[in-house]
């Protein structure tokens, strides 16, 4: 690797290079070629930073040459490279503005519009995604959501990846507290697996669509009970999936079919235990329902247990006012001399 390059001196020798001159016209695909190479060498000297403002450089000339794949790509490279500036920063505690993030959605944002200029959805779709996840890993759920909602319009004729996409939104909302909003997006969820998913012959969901049903059926009960929506404020299909988790119901072909029996006796048992406010049961349910759920889940879960705790003043800190009196006289027995 060479050492002591003049790398500001190279990238303007380049630049001067395309600059337009009389009877004479700049060789852009030369240029291209050299732009290329400098990014790469700033890419192996741990300068992302530098090597993303030459991927930008090239995909300048790449729409000089009407060379849409070209550009997107240079472009793509050019987010990834001040991604990896912004990432940098953030593993060495630096403060900054963010300008690097800012540079990346940029990047990103003019590539997506280019893929679908040209009519290369599913490539759009997924720098969308690519986008958001960084978004999301970078803690900025709220951020990351439009992203994965703008995949779910793209891929609106693909309904596995679609639906994918929708969970990523309903995740994020979440994660930002918006509770009503990640319900309404599961419920989408639910209709769409539903409508998409369903075998020729027997019109049933299958495969993965089962999947997918089951996460929404789940996330969607906790949800409910995170929310306790009065009698008069819920919606009709929310009321009718809580119906079937009543101790009287016996309707519950529409549930088993994509949910186990024990997930299904469970999840009846977490409701009625909130409906009925008996916590000890509810406490005693998160331990056998641990390996069962998803992160997500446990986490509502969690919450729904703090919320109708906290408020009562029972159950969760009673429960530690007696283990707290037991460890005193615990205590006080050993240090009393034998």
């Amino acid at each position: 690797m060479e050492k002591d390059v003049d790398v500001l001196g190279k990238y303007r020798a380049v630049t001067n290079k395309l600059k337009k001159r009389f009877l004479k016209r700049p060789n852009v695909a030369e240029g291209i070629e050299q732009y290329s190479a400098l990014a790469k060498g700033l890419k192996q000297q741990d300068c992302p930073q530098y090597a993303g403002f030459c991927c930008l450089a090239q995909a300048r000339c790449e729409h000089t040459l009407v060379n849409a794949a070209g550009e997107a790509q240079a472009l793509t490279s050019a987010a990834r490279s001040f991604l990896d500036a912004e990432l940098a920063n953030r593993e060495m505690k630096c403060p900054s503005f963010e300008e690097h993030l800012t540079a990346a959605i940029n990047c990103f944002s003019h590539a997506i519009r280019v893929y679908i200029e040209n009519n290369h959805i599913s490539l759009a779709a997924a720098l969308s995604i690519e986008l958001g996840e960084a978004l999301k890993n970078l803690n900025k759920p709220g951020e990351a959501m439009s992203h994965f909602q703008r995949a779910a319009e793209l891929q609106s004729q693909s309904p596995l990846e679609c639906l994918h996409s929708l969970g990523s939104v309903a995740s994020c909302k979440v994660a930002t507290k918006d509770y009503d909003g990640a319900l309404a997006v599961l419920t989408e969820m639910a209709y769409l697996a539903q409508e998409r998913g369903g075998s020729s012959t027997t019109g049933k969901p299958i495969g993965a669509y089962c999947d997918i049903l089951a996460r929404c059926e789940v996330t969607r009960v906790l949800l409910l009970m995170l929310l306790q929506p009065t009698p008069q404020r819920i919606r009709p299909e929310h009321a009718q999936t809580l119906e079937k988790y009543a101790w009287e119901s016996t309707d519950d072909h529409a549930t088993a079919q994509f949910l186990s029996e024990d997930l299904f006796l469970m999840m009846q048992s977490v409701v009625m235990a909130c409906q009925s406010q008996d916590f000890i049961s509810l406490r005693a349910l998160q331990t056998e329902l641990w390996p069962l759920l998803m992160g997500e889940q446990n986490e509502l879960l969690f919450q729904i247990i703090k919320e109708l705790t906290h408020p009562s003043g029972e159950g969760i800190r009673e429960e530690t006012l007696i283990d707290e009196c037991q460890l005193i006289r615990d205590l006080i027995s050993l240090s009393m001399p034998r």
